[in-house]
């Protein structure tokens, strides 16, 4: 045991016991401090500093601390460690922490025993954070140093400090390159401890684990991906890890599994459309270049797929380093297995972004698609001009259990348990009944198929889905049913007359077809061959028309019918025929090049809906805003109508309200002067003044009610029909508006109905003021005040009694009553009256102005509305034109995975071989 060991077990004394093992320590150094202290020049210290272990052993704490300060030579340092140790036993950790940290010693090995000490006194004192400080600075003093870092490690994991635990494995398996620290550092990140450490941390020691063992390299990369994935931090460990693989190159004497499967489905999530394609660019290129340089066989015709793809939609991103070893790798490659469903689950995902966007394909063409799907039966497109006598042949095929019908729709003939037939169109797939019930004429709008479906032996037995199309002729050669379905056919059989085989008519339509589907096989019938007259010249028909076709169809295959020959033997020829069209061939290779077609075909369309919905906008903001100028006009042509209507109509009632105002004021002082008829010799005069002022009231009143009022009546009753014969015109003249705007909008939007209830309160409120009686409050006629009324009521008064003088009485009255201005009074009893009148002409603003308040409300909701959607448009389009990756990323992306699939599929090959 070296020095240093008994120093740290304290176990120094132990160097005193040599021979003497039968002996207590206590009596052996007692022995030898006696023996010692004998000498002339006697150093008992390290005779002390023995004593001082032995006593701490058996935790006699303060006689070893008595011994231990006592010592002054090299063993200091130590005899003051061991001091701290015994007021650590002693539970004074204060005292004990004081002399730790007061230690000087050049020893590397005392260092970080006191530091292990003071690791220990901190968990003590519950001062973690102090703990440590103290175990990574022994770890880092030196951490081959036994079991310090075991005791860290335990410590970190204890206290799940994953900072300090990541970051000792780490710098652990860096230093040692010990298998056991990577595995140590791998179940921390299995555990999810280290996904929020940035991933260029751990760099350093997957290269050293790399240059080690490419094995453990790869699990503990691999686990480091998934604890990444799908959190903030994967884009920068997918940059830093391919940055390592780069700098590492490609070692092909390992297989990478896991990677390749890891490289996989890291590039199919990140072009899954939910991210942008520039804040991919800076990944993807080297990801595919390491992809395809690790990859593993179950691997390597995707990896390099994707590579050529990418290659070509963003042709300077790929080193040609990459694009060689992928092309290398394809062509060593078979194609893809299950490549249909694949496709078609591509397909699918195009369809569910379309419909997220508002943008349908159709109906017919999604199930067309699905059609493809089903291998169980090829589908022979049937086409020939009207006069070739091909709906014959297809009776043939399908025999009596259904009736071949001549339509404007084609018609797909096949086997099924139960009868049932869909008429599939762009809008909508419905059942029907029987061919009655397809729509047609003016009904027709769209292309229209038919999928009739029952039991067809023949179909069943040759695995056929017989595919009916119209007759073709020069009107209609290419844009007929035909030139729809070429890549939904399986095979195309081209019916000839015999009487005129292969006429260019014919050949220019089947021309057509080759450049419009070059991978469909074509083959001819050709029927009525009985028009020959003999078996030699049939013979020569044969030869004659095989010799044109093949000129142009070298590999087409040509089938001689007649419906006058035995219709089992031919249909067991037709077997044998279509069989032998069938062969060297793959239904499902051929499918999926269907399939890839139709989704090329659904990008492109949904490309260009891009276009045509930015012109759409365009054209809505255009003519919406063209609207709103309408609708503006309108709503001022409305305030010019209302304000006409309103002074019109009130200047009619203002008129007839003057002419009674001034008729009543120019009546009632004759009136009042009439009243003198009343005044007689034997009146009394000292009352005559309230008799005859009563009597004038009355008369007044009388007038008013018996020639006033119903003259008034007759005139606010044709005034009342003026009016509504004024509102008739505003109603027709804004019905018309509202119709003209409604054929704008194409449908009926704006209803401009005026309220003419109004005009029933109008007469309502005539009828109650000029029937009943009037409310007119009494005049003060000739009990007023004058100088002459006074002379008169008090002579009234004093005379009236006497005879002599009622004559004269009488004669003063009445020329008083003949004579008096009446004008005031006749002005304030027609104000008066006039007065609820003028409350019914003050009312006539609002009451008209409700009139029109419906279609005012209609119109300026229609404007709020077009400013709405002018806003909404502008706002799309500035988003589109801001944007446009938004929409068109997603598309790039599914065309970057459709020249994937091309690639896997070898489709462009097997078009090449065909031709």
């Amino acid at each position: 045991m070296t020095l240093e060991n008994q120093l740290i077990n304290k176990n120094f004394f132990e160097t005193y016991m040599v021979e003497k093992e039968n002996l207590h320590p206590i009596r052996v150094l007692g022995e030898a401090y006696v023996a010692e202290n004998q000498k002339e020049s006697s150093d008992l210290t390290m005779i002390r500093f023995a004593q001082g272990e032995v006593y701490y052993h058996h935790k006699d704490y303060e006689a070893a601390i008595f011994k231990w300060e006592n010592i002054n030579n090299e063993f200091l340092p130590w005899a003051r460690k061991n001091v701290a140790d015994a007021y650590f036993e002693l539970d004074l950790l204060s005292t004990a922490e004081d002399i730790y940290k007061s230690i000087e010693t050049d020893s590397d090995v005392l260092k970080i025993e006191v530091l292990l000490q003071l690791f220990s006194l901190y968990i003590e004192k519950g001062k973690l954070e102090k703990a440590v400080e103290s175990i990574k600075n022994a770890v880092y003093l030196d951490p081959d140093y036994p079991d310090v870092t075991n005791i860290a490690r335990a410590f970190f994991e204890e206290h799940q400090d994953w900072q300090n635990a990541v970051e000792l494995a780490v710098n652990e398996s860096i230093r040692t390159e010990s298998l056991s620290w990577f595995h140590t550092l791998k179940s921390y990140v299995l555990d999810g401890k280290t996904a929020k450490i940035e991933p260029a941390y751990f760099s350093e020691a997957l290269t050293v684990l790399y240059k080690n063992d490419l094995r453990q390299f790869e699990n503990l990369a691999a686990a480091l991906w998934k604890s990444y994935q799908g959190r903030d931090l994967y884009f920068a460990w997918l940059k830093e890890f391919n940055q390592l693989m780069k700098k590492f190159g490609s070692d092909h004497t390992h297989t990478w599994n896991d990677l390749s499967a890891l490289y996989h489905e890291t590039y199919f999530d990140l072009i899954n459309g939910k991210r942008l394609i520039r804040d991919l660019s800076h990944l993807i290129p080297l990801h595919l270049k390491n992809w395809v340089s690790i990859t593993s066989p179950s691997y390597a015709l995707v990896a390099s797929a994707s590579v050529l793809a990418w290659s070509e939609i963003f042709p300077s991103n790929i080193e040609a380093e990459a694009i060689n070893e992928a092309e290398q790798i394809i062509s060593q490659s078979g194609t893809l297995e299950n490549g249909l469903e694949e496709c078609f689950m591509l397909f699918q995902s195009i369809m569910k972004w379309a419909e997220e966007h508002d943008v349908l394909m159709g109906e017919r063409f999604e199930w067309m698609v699905k059609e493809l799907l089903d291998l169980n039966a090829q589908h022979v497109l049937i086409a020939g001009m009207s006069s070739s006598g091909k709906s014959e042949f297809v009776q043939e095929l399908l025999g009596d259990s259904v009736r071949v019908e001549n339509l404007s729709a084609s018609v797909m003939y096949k086997d099924y348990d139960a009868v049932e037939m869909t008429e599939v169109t762009d809008e909508s797939i419905r059942i029907i009944n029987d061919f009655s019930e397809i729509r047609t004429g003016s009904d027709r709008r769209e292309q229209i198929f038919v999928d009739y479906k029952m039991p067809f032996a023949y179909l069943a037995e040759n695995q056929l889905a017989v595919i009916d199309t119209p007759g073709l002729s020069s009107s209609n050669k290419f844009r007929n049913d035909v030139f729809q379905y070429l890549h939904f056919a399986d095979s195309l059989l081209f019916v000839l007359n015999a009487n005129h085989p292969l006429s260019d008519r014919e050949l220019d339509i089947v021309v057509k077809v080759r450049e419009q589907a070059p991978s469909l096989p074509v083959h001819f019938l050709l029927n009525h061959l009985d028009v020959a007259g003999s078996e030699q010249e049939a013979v020569e028909l044969m030869d004659d028309t095989i010799s044109r076709v093949s000129t142009y169809f070298p590999k087409a295959k040509i089938f001689a019918y007649s419906p006058q020959y035995d219709r089992n033997e031919q249909l067991s020829d037709f077997s044998v025929f279509i069989k032998s069209m069938m062969e060297e061939r793959h239904l499902e290779s051929e499918r999926t090049e269907k399939m890839l077609h139709y989704i090329r075909k659904s990008i492109k369309f949904l490309l260009d809906k891009r276009v045509e919905k930015e012109n759409g906008l365009i054209d809505d903001i255009n003519w919406n805003e063209e609207m709103l100028t309408k609708l503006n006009g309108a709503i001022h042509q409305l305030e010019d109508m209302e304000e006409d209507k309103i002074k019109s109509i009130k200047h009619s009632y203002r008129d007839i309200k003057k002419t009674m105002e001034d008729k009543l004021s120019a009546s009632i002082p004759e009136i009042l002067r009439n009243c003198a008829e009343t005044i007689h010799e034997d009146s009394d005069f000292s009352k005559l003044h309230v008799q005859l002022n009563e009597e004038m009231n009355q008369r007044i009143r009388d007038h008013i009610e018996e020639n006033v009022l119903p003259e008034f009546r007759l005139s606010i009753q044709d005034w009342i029909a003026a009016s509504e014969q004024e509102f008739n015109e505003s109603q027709a003249f804004l019905h018309e508006m509202g119709d003209s705007f409604n054929e704008l909008y194409g449908f009926n939007k704006l209803t401009l109905s005026c309220d003419f209830r109004i005009l029933e309160d109008w007469k309502r409120d005539a009828d109650r003021l000029t029937h009943g009686g009037i409310q007119l409050e009494k005049a003060n006629i000739l009990l007023r005040y004058t100088p002459t009324q006074i002379l008169l009521k008090s002579a009234g008064k004093i005379f009236g009694l006497i005879p002599q003088n009622k004559a004269m009485l009488h004669n003063k009255y009445k020329q008083f009553v003949e004579n008096e201005d009446y004008r005031e009074i006749a002005d304030n009893i027609t104000a008066s009256f006039i007065q609820q009148f003028e409350l019914f002409e003050k009312a006539l603003d609002r009451d008209i102005k409700m009139f029109f308040q419906e279609p005012y409300a209609i119109l300026n909701t229609t404007v709020e509305e077009s400013h709405t959607i002018i806003a909404n448009n502008n706002q799309a389009l500035e988003d589109m034109r801001q944007n446009p990756e938004v929409y068109k990323n997603p598309l790039t992306l599914f065309e970057l995975k459709l020249k994937q699939y091309v690639w896997m599929t070898n489709i462009d090959e097997r078009v090449k071989q065909y031709n």
